[in-house]
């Protein structure tokens, strides 16, 4: 019980892309993406800009 069939999953998709649309699903995927760029960029600047802490 809980395992769901190939036929269950494309059942909700079917639903989820009526429901919102693959143009709202692709721009929220886009804005993920950007998101996700945005924050690997900002860890790098950190490691960059932060000097090493050193012990008291």
């Amino acid at each position: 019980m809980g395992s769901f069939s190939l036929l269950h999953w494309g059942i909700v998709l079917l639903i989820v892309v009526l429901l919102f649309g693959s143009g709202k699903i692709s721009g929220l995927m886009g804005d993920v993406a950007k998101g996700i760029k945005a924050f690997k960029k900002n860890m790098k600047d950190d490691d960059k800009v932060s000097p090493p802490v050193e012990g008291a």
